[in-house]
């Protein structure tokens, strides 16, 4: 019996009878199986107040009330709790409550009450203060009236005295249940002697185990149970690696929305085989997850589809299939105690126009169909104190609460995609602890209260750190320059990269998040160039032929004219390829064509590249004609 109760409810039991400050903080809103025989079913899920009502009548405890700044003292369950507790703290009873204000120190205030009742020695009383989080509207702005309630609480609590039962000597009880412990003044838990905090976690893996074994059958609809399940008497193992999924996928829900997945899954009447697509369908809203349906051939393609958009980055290619071959096989996480974080986590660095932002958005396309699935960040935007707001949603009663965060709209619209933060250097601290839980739980609360999961989804960063390094004078050097091998811009850029996060930042847990994933990107060299150099002309002479059924020709001798210039500076890497097309191929063609009233239907030859003009310009005839125009 003792594996069934929860680490909260063994603290519980240990310092019920010697702390008269109990502090419940954490997972307190969610609902519980009692764990033990008792005056509540072990069957029945119920709310933390009644709950803790059957643990302490259970334990000896001949009083138990819960206190509401809304309602006052009351006990739904047992209303002759109430009236004792109006004979033993003064209080006066109105229609089955007691009526009382939190704040001030008047004798009818609940703060008194309690101290009163806390003092007394005639019923070992508990007195269960619930949703204390919202009793103030912060502990960094409280009025005098908020500090005398505290102070009347903690004077109770130090002065509460203990009542002889049947069960041995108990303690008057003071329990409040808040989210979090700094919803309360610090000062008043803070090294106090005689209270004690204790924090109620979700469900963790042995419980949603014992759940799944235990409750199985609750998950199925009754028919469709006795249909499924003679198979999976002959096949345990089949049944137990079904269950382990399970309990894999959810991670991180409570125990009412279990509760209510278990509710989901009968009403759609899912067949046993069938039940992790219901763990989908409550998470997200979809009934097929994309991860499940992706086409291995069309993996085993990946890189060669990858080179035709991505040019000289054979080692970045093939680090980023790695974690996607991890993603598909299921093998993510494996070697972590979470399973519900990302699909896959990427660090992307090395020089600008190198591919890293087109890797990204091809990887979208290969695994969803569309590179629209990459959602980019640009988080130069976000360097503001106050940006983690923009990204994830601000609180209630701020700014812009109602529509939500950039980020957290993105993942509830889309769950599975390819997040793309460029220039994470740029971010502020702030935000980089947001992405700490999210790398590390797979999903987080946005300022709506709804929790987002980002399990599948695959997190890239890219960055530009390594590139230059500081010296001690705040001097910029170059750290990698292009005569380097690939081996030794890797080694360099992964050490300024450590650096960074280690010394500069002094968050080094994040690039612990982040593992072996740093992949670094090669400077675009002249085989890589002529490569991009080659497709991008091919794209235009393609587009003009569809488009305008112009068909273009460039002669071997002149495409060397372009290729020179073109390839003379691979500093920029292939944006920088790009721009020197359009500044010495498409301006000056669009120029040729206009000034010389070719709009469509024409065969055009570029004769040669003038690339030392001002601005560049071409040498053309239309095929057919005599002579032929040149560009001024």
């Amino acid at each position: 019996m003792d594996a069934l109760i929860s680490r909260w409810h063994r603290e519980l039991e240990l310092f019920s009878g010697i702390k008269p400050l109990l502090i419940l903080e954490g997972n307190v809103l969610d609902q519980y199986r009692y764990p033990v025989a008792g005056s509540v079913s072990q069957d029945e899920l119920v709310s933390l107040s009644r709950y803790l009502l059957a643990y302490f009548t259970d334990n000896g405890w001949h009083n138990v009330v819960f206190y509401s700044n809304l309602v006052g003292f009351m006990n739904p369950w047992a209303p002759e709790m109430v009236t004792r507790f109006s004979r033993l703290s003064g209080g006066e009873m109105k229609n089955g409550v007691i009526p009382a204000e939190f704040k001030g120190n008047d004798a009818g205030t609940a703060p008194n009450l309690i101290r009163k009742a806390l003092f007394q020695q005639e019923d070992a009383t508990v007195v269960v203060m619930e949703l204390a989080s919202h009793y103030m509207t912060s502990p960094d702005r409280m009025d005098q009236r908020d500090v005398n309630a505290f102070n009347l609480l903690l004077q109770g609590a130090l002065s509460a005295r203990s009542v002889r039962t049947p069960q041995g000597a108990r303690p008057n009880v003071l329990v409040i249940l808040v989210n979090k412990t700094n919803d309360l003044p610090v000062w008043f838990y803070l090294d106090n002697p005689v209270s004690k905090v204790i924090t109620l976690e979700v469900p963790d893996r042995e419980e949603r185990k014992r759940l799944f074994t235990r409750s199985f059958a609750s998950f199925v609809d009754p028919t469709v149970y006795r249909t499924d399940m003679p198979y999976y008497r002959e096949h345990p193992d089949d049944l137990s690696r079904l269950q382990e999924k399970l309990v894999a996928l959810t991670e991180g829900l409570t125990f009412t929305e279990l509760d209510e997945m278990r509710r989901l899954s009968r009403s759609e009447a899912a067949h046993i085989r069938d039940l992790a697509s219901v763990v989908d369908l409550y998470k997200y809203g979809v009934k097929e997850n994309p991860w499940t349906s992706l086409s291995m051939a069309s993996l085993r393609t990946a890189k060669q589809d990858f080179e035709k958009r991505v040019k000289g980055q054979d080692t970045a290619l093939e680090r980023t299939l790695d974690v996607v071959k991890r993603a598909v096989t299921g093998m993510n996480g494996l070697s972590s105690s979470s399973t519900a974080k990302p699909k896959g986590v990427l660090f992307y660095a090395g020089p600008t126009g190198v591919g890293k932002t087109e890797t990204a958005k091809a990887l979208a396309e290969k695994l969803f169909g569309d590179e629209s699935a990459c959602v980019r960040f640009d988080m130069s935007e976000y360097g503001q104190s106050h940006s983690d707001q923009k990204l994830m949603g601000a609180p209630p009663g701020y700014v812009g609460y109602e529509s939500g965060g950039q980020l957290t709209n993105a993942v509830k619209k889309n769950p599975f995609c390819i997040l793309l933060f460029d220039e994470i250097e740029k971010a502020h601290p702030t935000i980089l602890d947001k992405f700490l839980q999210i790398l590390e739980d797979g999903r987080m609360t946005d300022g709506q209260g709804n929790t987002v999961y980002f399990s599948e989804t695959i997190i890239i960063f890219t960055s530009n750190l390594g590139i230059y390094v500081q010296d001690a004078f705040g001097n910029r050097h170059a750290n990698v320059t292009m005569d380097m091998d690939y081996d030794t811009v890797a080694k360099n850029i992964r050490s300024a990269i450590e650096d960074y996060f280690k010394l500069e930042l002094g968050r080094p847990e994040i690039l612990n998040r982040i593992g072996e994933n740093i992949v670094v990107f090669d400077y675009i060299r002249q085989e890589a160039g002529e490569a991009i150099l080659k497709a991008q002309v091919k794209k235009i002479v393609t587009r003009m032929a569809e488009q305008k059924d112009i068909r273009v020709t460039i002669p071997d001798e002149a495409y060397e004219q372009l290729k020179a210039a073109a390839l003379a500076d691979l500093s920029n890497g292939g944006r920088g390829v790009g721009n020197q097309v359009e500044a010495l191929l498409i301006n000056p063609l669009s120029r040729w064509l206009f000034d010389h009233e070719v709009l469509e239907h024409a065969a055009v030859t570029i004769d040669a590249f003038e690339t030392e003009a001002r601005p560049a310009a071409l040498k053309c005839h239309v095929d057919g004609q005599e002579g032929g125009g040149q560009d001024e």
